[in-house]
Protein backbone atom coordinates (compact mmCIF):
# COMPACT_ATOMS: atom_id res chain seq x y z
CA UNK A 1 0.00 0.00 0.00
CA UNK A 2 2.82 2.31 0.79
CA UNK A 3 4.27 1.60 -2.67
CA UNK A 4 1.07 2.71 -4.38
CA UNK A 5 1.06 5.89 -2.35
CA UNK A 6 4.60 6.61 -3.38
CA UNK A 7 3.79 6.03 -7.07
CA UNK A 8 0.74 8.32 -6.96
CA UNK A 9 2.78 11.03 -5.24
CA UNK A 10 5.48 10.74 -7.89
CA UNK A 11 2.89 11.04 -10.67
CA UNK A 12 1.46 14.17 -9.05
CA UNK A 13 4.89 15.80 -8.82
CA UNK A 14 5.62 14.99 -12.47
CA UNK A 15 2.27 16.47 -13.50
CA UNK A 16 3.00 19.67 -11.63
CA UNK A 17 6.32 19.98 -13.45
CA UNK A 18 4.92 19.15 -16.89
CA UNK A 19 1.86 21.42 -16.84
CA UNK A 20 3.78 24.74 -16.74
CA UNK A 21 6.00 23.53 -19.55
CA UNK A 22 2.96 22.55 -21.58
CA UNK A 23 1.40 25.95 -21.02
CA UNK A 24 4.60 27.69 -22.14
CA UNK A 25 4.92 25.68 -25.33
CA UNK A 26 2.39 27.66 -27.44
CA UNK A 27 4.14 30.95 -26.65
CA UNK A 28 7.47 29.62 -27.88
CA UNK A 29 5.87 28.00 -30.88
CA UNK A 30 3.91 31.06 -31.87
CA UNK A 31 7.02 33.26 -32.00
CA UNK A 32 6.99 36.80 -33.35
CA UNK A 33 5.89 39.92 -31.47
CA UNK A 34 2.98 39.76 -29.02
CA UNK A 35 0.83 42.36 -27.28
CA UNK A 36 -1.16 41.98 -24.05
CA UNK A 37 -3.49 44.49 -22.36
CA UNK A 38 -4.19 45.09 -18.69
CA UNK A 39 -7.94 45.20 -19.50
CA UNK A 40 -9.98 44.46 -22.62
CA UNK A 41 -12.44 47.37 -22.16
CA UNK A 42 -12.20 50.92 -20.87
CA UNK A 43 -13.87 54.27 -21.39
CA UNK A 44 -12.57 57.54 -22.73
CA UNK A 45 -10.46 59.39 -20.19
CA UNK A 46 -9.07 56.25 -18.60
CA UNK A 47 -5.85 54.43 -19.36
CA UNK A 48 -4.60 50.91 -19.90
CA UNK A 49 -1.20 49.27 -19.70
CA UNK A 50 0.09 47.75 -22.93
CA UNK A 51 2.83 45.13 -22.64
CA UNK A 52 4.70 43.29 -25.35
CA UNK A 53 7.33 40.63 -25.87
CA UNK A 54 9.15 39.00 -28.76
CA UNK A 55 10.11 42.31 -30.39
CA UNK A 56 13.52 43.37 -31.63
CA UNK A 57 15.88 44.70 -29.02
CA UNK A 58 15.94 48.48 -28.63
CA UNK A 59 13.25 48.90 -31.29
CA UNK A 60 11.13 52.06 -31.47
CA UNK A 61 7.41 51.20 -31.46
CA UNK A 62 4.21 53.20 -31.90
CA UNK A 63 1.16 52.22 -29.80
CA UNK A 64 -2.29 53.29 -31.11
CA UNK A 65 -5.99 52.58 -30.57
CA UNK A 66 -7.52 51.91 -33.99
CA UNK A 67 -11.07 51.31 -35.13
CA UNK A 68 -12.52 49.20 -37.93
CA UNK A 69 -9.87 46.55 -37.31
CA UNK A 70 -9.44 42.98 -36.12
CA UNK A 71 -6.27 40.94 -35.52
CA UNK A 72 -7.22 38.74 -38.49
CA UNK A 73 -7.76 41.52 -41.07
CA UNK A 74 -5.58 44.18 -39.51
CA UNK A 75 -6.34 47.90 -39.56
CA UNK A 76 -8.39 48.33 -42.73
CA UNK A 77 -8.13 52.09 -42.99
CA UNK A 78 -4.50 52.32 -41.95
CA UNK A 79 -3.42 54.97 -39.48
CA UNK A 80 -6.32 57.16 -40.65
CA UNK A 81 -8.55 54.86 -38.56
CA UNK A 82 -6.49 55.39 -35.38
CA UNK A 83 -6.46 57.96 -32.58
CA UNK A 84 -3.06 59.31 -33.60
CA UNK A 85 -3.04 62.30 -31.24
CA UNK A 86 -3.26 60.04 -28.18
CA UNK A 87 -0.69 57.52 -29.45
CA UNK A 88 2.46 56.74 -27.51
CA UNK A 89 5.99 55.78 -28.52
CA UNK A 90 8.01 53.20 -26.60
CA UNK A 91 11.39 51.53 -26.97
CA UNK A 92 11.97 47.87 -26.18
CA UNK A 93 14.71 46.78 -23.79
CA UNK A 94 17.59 44.39 -24.38
CA UNK A 95 15.18 41.42 -24.22
CA UNK A 96 12.63 42.83 -26.67
CA UNK A 97 10.08 43.54 -23.93
CA UNK A 98 8.18 46.75 -23.21
CA UNK A 99 5.39 48.11 -21.02
CA UNK A 100 3.63 51.44 -21.64
CA UNK A 101 0.58 53.22 -20.22
CA UNK A 102 -1.79 54.31 -23.02
CA UNK A 103 -4.65 56.81 -22.58
CA UNK A 104 -8.00 55.59 -23.88
CA UNK A 105 -9.44 57.68 -26.74
CA UNK A 106 -12.15 57.13 -29.32
CA UNK A 107 -10.86 56.42 -32.83
CA UNK A 108 -12.33 58.40 -35.77
CA UNK A 109 -14.15 55.30 -37.10
CA UNK A 110 -16.48 52.80 -35.38
CA UNK A 111 -15.29 49.66 -33.62
CA UNK A 112 -14.42 46.74 -33.63
CA UNK A 113 -11.21 48.21 -32.23
CA UNK A 114 -7.71 46.99 -31.50
CA UNK A 115 -4.57 48.26 -29.83
CA UNK A 116 -2.16 48.38 -32.74
CA UNK A 117 1.59 48.21 -32.09
CA UNK A 118 4.03 48.58 -35.00
CA UNK A 119 7.69 49.35 -35.51
CA UNK A 120 8.64 52.86 -36.60
CA UNK A 121 12.05 52.15 -38.13
CA UNK A 122 13.87 49.07 -39.30
CA UNK A 123 12.23 45.84 -40.38
CA UNK A 124 8.44 45.93 -40.41
CA UNK A 125 6.66 44.17 -37.55
CA UNK A 126 3.23 44.67 -36.00
CA UNK A 127 0.78 43.05 -33.61
CA UNK A 128 -2.83 43.73 -32.59
CA UNK A 129 -4.84 43.05 -29.45
CA UNK A 130 -8.64 43.22 -29.28
CA UNK A 131 -9.90 46.19 -27.28
CA UNK A 132 -13.32 47.73 -26.76
CA UNK A 133 -13.79 51.46 -26.17
CA UNK A 134 -16.78 51.78 -23.85
CA UNK A 135 -19.56 53.87 -25.35
CA UNK A 136 -18.03 53.97 -28.84
CA UNK A 137 -20.32 52.79 -31.70
CA UNK A 138 -19.72 49.38 -33.22
CA UNK A 139 -20.38 48.53 -36.87
CA UNK A 140 -19.63 45.41 -38.92
CA UNK A 141 -16.51 45.43 -41.03
CA UNK A 142 -16.87 46.05 -44.77
CA UNK A 143 -17.02 42.91 -46.88
CA UNK A 144 -13.81 41.71 -48.46
CA UNK A 145 -14.05 42.63 -52.17
CA UNK A 146 -12.55 39.34 -53.28
CA UNK A 147 -11.70 35.97 -51.89
CA UNK A 148 -8.13 36.28 -53.17
CA UNK A 149 -5.58 37.09 -50.50
CA UNK A 150 -2.16 38.44 -51.35
CA UNK A 151 0.83 38.06 -49.07
CA UNK A 152 4.47 39.01 -49.45
CA UNK A 153 6.73 36.04 -50.16
CA UNK A 154 10.13 37.79 -50.35
CA UNK A 155 11.98 40.68 -48.78
CA UNK A 156 11.31 44.09 -50.25
CA UNK A 157 14.07 46.17 -51.79
CA UNK A 158 14.52 49.56 -53.40
CA UNK A 159 16.21 49.53 -56.81
CA UNK A 160 17.86 52.58 -58.32
CA UNK A 161 20.40 55.21 -57.36
CA UNK A 162 20.69 58.96 -57.09
CA UNK A 163 22.20 60.98 -59.92
CA UNK A 164 23.97 64.31 -60.15
CA UNK A 165 20.70 66.24 -60.32
CA UNK A 166 19.60 64.72 -57.02
CA UNK A 167 22.73 66.19 -55.45
CA UNK A 168 21.38 69.59 -56.52
CA UNK A 169 17.87 69.04 -55.08
CA UNK A 170 16.09 67.03 -57.80
CA UNK A 171 13.45 64.56 -56.53
CA UNK A 172 14.92 61.21 -55.47
CA UNK A 173 13.22 58.18 -57.05
CA UNK A 174 13.41 54.43 -56.52
CA UNK A 175 11.52 51.28 -57.53
CA UNK A 176 9.99 49.17 -54.78
CA UNK A 177 10.38 45.50 -55.70
CA UNK A 178 8.78 42.54 -53.89
CA UNK A 179 7.12 39.22 -54.66
CA UNK A 180 3.52 38.42 -53.66
CA UNK A 181 1.59 35.19 -53.65
CA UNK A 182 -2.16 34.52 -53.86
CA UNK A 183 -3.19 32.49 -50.83
CA UNK A 184 -6.91 32.70 -51.70
CA UNK A 185 -9.22 30.50 -53.71
CA UNK A 186 -9.89 32.92 -56.58
CA UNK A 187 -7.59 34.83 -58.95
CA UNK A 188 -6.72 38.43 -58.29
CA UNK A 189 -6.92 40.57 -61.44
CA UNK A 190 -5.15 43.92 -61.73
CA UNK A 191 -4.62 44.44 -57.99
CA UNK A 192 -4.34 48.03 -56.79
CA UNK A 193 -1.58 48.66 -54.25
CA UNK A 194 -1.19 51.71 -52.07
CA UNK A 195 2.34 53.04 -51.75
CA UNK A 196 3.18 55.59 -49.08
CA UNK A 197 6.30 57.35 -47.85
CA UNK A 198 6.67 58.68 -44.32
CA UNK A 199 9.35 60.78 -42.65
CA UNK A 200 9.96 60.24 -38.95
CA UNK A 201 6.78 59.60 -36.97
CA UNK A 202 4.46 61.26 -39.51
CA UNK A 203 1.78 59.17 -41.19
CA UNK A 204 2.50 58.16 -44.79
CA UNK A 205 0.77 59.77 -47.75
CA UNK A 206 -0.76 56.94 -49.82
CA UNK A 207 -0.74 56.78 -53.61
CA UNK A 208 -2.75 54.18 -55.54
CA UNK A 209 -0.79 52.19 -58.14
CA UNK A 210 -2.26 49.39 -60.25
CA UNK A 211 -0.43 46.21 -61.21
CA UNK A 212 -1.41 45.00 -64.67
CA UNK A 213 -1.85 41.27 -64.58
CA UNK A 214 -3.69 38.38 -62.97
CA UNK A 215 -2.36 36.35 -60.05
CA UNK A 216 -3.89 32.89 -60.02
CA UNK A 217 -4.68 31.01 -56.77
CA UNK A 218 -1.42 29.64 -55.44
CA UNK A 219 0.57 31.70 -57.94
CA UNK A 220 3.04 34.49 -57.36
CA UNK A 221 4.21 37.58 -59.19
CA UNK A 222 6.97 40.13 -58.88
CA UNK A 223 5.63 43.62 -58.22
CA UNK A 224 7.59 46.73 -59.21
CA UNK A 225 6.16 50.05 -58.03
CA UNK A 226 7.83 53.45 -58.59
CA UNK A 227 8.41 55.67 -55.55
CA UNK A 228 9.38 59.34 -55.70
CA UNK A 229 10.00 61.96 -53.03
CA UNK A 230 9.55 65.70 -53.22
CA UNK A 231 12.34 67.99 -54.40
CA UNK A 232 15.02 68.62 -51.80
CA UNK A 233 13.84 65.81 -49.49
CA UNK A 234 16.56 64.26 -47.32
CA UNK A 235 16.80 62.19 -44.17
CA UNK A 236 15.41 58.83 -43.05
CA UNK A 237 12.22 57.79 -44.86
CA UNK A 238 10.09 54.67 -44.77
CA UNK A 239 8.31 53.23 -47.82
CA UNK A 240 5.17 51.18 -47.12
CA UNK A 241 2.95 49.14 -49.43
CA UNK A 242 -0.64 48.29 -48.56
CA UNK A 243 -3.26 46.08 -50.20
CA UNK A 244 -6.85 45.57 -49.09
CA UNK A 245 -6.36 47.78 -46.05
CA UNK A 246 -3.41 45.74 -44.80
CA UNK A 247 0.22 46.83 -44.77
CA UNK A 248 2.13 44.16 -46.65
CA UNK A 249 5.70 45.45 -46.26
CA UNK A 250 7.83 48.40 -45.22
CA UNK A 251 11.30 49.34 -46.38
CA UNK A 252 13.62 52.02 -44.89
CA UNK A 253 15.12 54.57 -47.24
CA UNK A 254 17.97 56.90 -46.29
CA UNK A 255 18.21 59.93 -48.56
CA UNK A 256 21.39 62.02 -48.53
CA UNK A 257 21.39 65.77 -48.13
CA UNK A 258 21.55 67.77 -51.41
CA UNK A 259 24.92 69.40 -50.73
CA UNK A 260 24.89 70.98 -54.19
CA UNK A 261 22.12 73.34 -53.09
CA UNK A 262 24.10 74.31 -49.99
CA UNK A 263 27.20 74.95 -52.11
CA UNK A 264 25.15 77.06 -54.52
CA UNK A 265 23.84 79.31 -51.74
CA UNK A 266 27.33 79.68 -50.24
CA UNK A 267 28.75 80.74 -53.61
CA UNK A 268 25.80 83.06 -54.16
CA UNK A 269 26.39 84.78 -50.81
CA UNK A 270 30.11 85.21 -51.63
CA UNK A 271 30.12 86.00 -55.36
CA UNK A 272 27.24 88.49 -55.47
CA UNK A 273 28.61 90.83 -52.74
CA UNK A 274 32.09 90.62 -54.32
CA UNK A 275 30.68 91.50 -57.75
CA UNK A 276 28.68 94.42 -56.33
CA UNK A 277 31.79 95.68 -54.53
CA UNK A 278 33.88 95.53 -57.71
CA UNK A 279 31.21 97.33 -59.72
CA UNK A 280 30.99 100.03 -57.08
CA UNK A 281 34.75 100.53 -57.01
CA UNK A 282 34.81 100.75 -60.83
CA UNK A 283 32.14 103.45 -60.75
CA UNK A 284 34.03 105.38 -58.09
CA UNK A 285 37.28 105.17 -60.07
CA UNK A 286 35.49 106.38 -63.21
CA UNK A 287 33.90 109.38 -61.50
CA UNK A 288 36.90 110.53 -59.41
CA UNK A 289 39.15 111.84 -62.35
CA UNK A 290 36.31 113.96 -63.70
CA UNK A 291 35.95 115.78 -60.41
CA UNK A 292 39.72 116.44 -60.30
CA UNK A 293 39.74 117.84 -63.88
CA UNK A 294 36.91 120.19 -63.10
CA UNK A 295 38.73 121.57 -60.06
CA UNK A 296 41.93 122.42 -62.09
CA UNK A 297 40.15 124.32 -64.89
CA UNK A 298 39.21 128.03 -64.91
CA UNK A 299 36.73 129.01 -62.26
CA UNK A 300 33.32 129.84 -63.62
CA UNK A 301 32.07 131.44 -60.45
CA UNK A 302 33.57 134.33 -58.52
CA UNK A 303 35.41 133.11 -55.53
CA UNK A 304 36.33 134.94 -52.37
CA UNK A 305 40.02 135.83 -52.36
CA UNK A 306 41.70 136.48 -49.07
CA UNK A 307 44.74 138.87 -49.27
CA UNK A 308 47.97 137.35 -48.18
CA UNK A 309 49.01 140.52 -46.26
CA UNK A 310 46.63 142.55 -44.21
CA UNK A 311 47.58 146.14 -43.22
CA UNK A 312 45.71 148.01 -40.57
CA UNK A 313 45.63 151.73 -41.25
CA UNK A 314 44.56 154.13 -38.49
CA UNK A 315 42.84 157.38 -39.45
CA UNK A 316 44.93 160.59 -39.07
CA UNK A 317 43.69 163.64 -37.20
CA UNK A 318 44.94 167.21 -37.88
CA UNK A 319 45.75 169.37 -40.91
CA UNK A 320 46.51 167.54 -44.08
CA UNK A 321 50.16 167.15 -44.90
CA UNK A 322 51.84 167.37 -48.24
CA UNK A 323 52.66 164.11 -49.89
CA UNK A 324 56.21 162.95 -49.43
CA UNK A 325 58.59 163.81 -52.21
CA UNK A 326 60.13 161.08 -54.26
CA UNK A 327 63.84 160.50 -53.66
CA UNK A 328 66.09 162.50 -56.08
CA UNK A 329 67.77 160.75 -58.88
CA UNK A 330 71.49 160.98 -59.49
CA UNK A 331 71.23 161.89 -63.15
CA UNK A 332 73.63 164.69 -64.10
CA UNK A 333 73.15 166.93 -67.09
CA UNK A 334 76.40 165.99 -68.83
CA UNK A 335 75.82 162.29 -68.48
CA UNK A 336 73.57 160.47 -70.76
CA UNK A 337 71.27 157.92 -69.25
CA UNK A 338 73.40 155.17 -70.60
CA UNK A 339 76.59 156.44 -68.88
CA UNK A 340 75.02 157.56 -65.62
CA UNK A 341 77.03 156.01 -62.81
CA UNK A 342 73.96 155.79 -60.67
CA UNK A 343 72.24 153.47 -63.01
CA UNK A 344 72.20 149.82 -62.26
CA UNK A 345 74.24 148.85 -65.32
CA UNK A 346 75.73 150.08 -68.49
CA UNK A 347 74.17 149.77 -71.86
CA UNK A 348 77.33 150.65 -73.84
CA UNK A 349 79.98 148.22 -74.97
CA UNK A 350 82.53 147.22 -72.37
CA UNK A 351 85.89 149.04 -72.29
CA UNK A 352 88.97 149.22 -70.10
CA UNK A 353 88.57 151.83 -67.34
CA UNK A 354 91.55 150.92 -65.22
CA UNK A 355 93.46 153.87 -63.58
CA UNK A 356 96.58 153.11 -65.56
CA UNK A 357 94.89 153.48 -68.88
CA UNK A 358 96.08 156.68 -70.69
CA UNK A 359 92.75 157.32 -72.23
CA UNK A 360 90.80 157.27 -69.03
CA UNK A 361 89.71 160.81 -68.09
CA UNK A 362 90.16 161.99 -64.55
CA UNK A 363 88.63 164.89 -62.62
CA UNK A 364 91.99 166.29 -61.56
CA UNK A 365 93.77 168.80 -63.76
CA UNK A 366 97.02 168.30 -65.55
CA UNK A 367 99.88 167.60 -63.34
Amino acid sequence: MSGKVRISALVAVVALLVLPLAGATPVAAAGGPKVTLSTAQAGTGGSITVSGSGWRTHALLMVLICGRATPARGVIGGTNSCANAQGRAVTTDAKGVFSKKLPVAEPPVPCPCVVHVATVTGASASADAVFQVAGHPVEPLPADPSTGRLSVLSDTRLDGSSGLLTWFGAPASRTLVFTVGNAGSSPVKNPVFQVGTSHGVFAPQWDDQEFSGTIAPGGKAEIRLPVELSAGAHGDYSVSVKYGGRVLAEEPWGVGRPWGVTLFWILLCVVVPAAVFRVGMAVVDRIRPRKAARSTGPARHRSLRVPTRLTLRMPRFGPPTAPEAAPPTSTLPWFTPDSDPGTAGRLSAPHDDSPTSPTTPTRKGPT
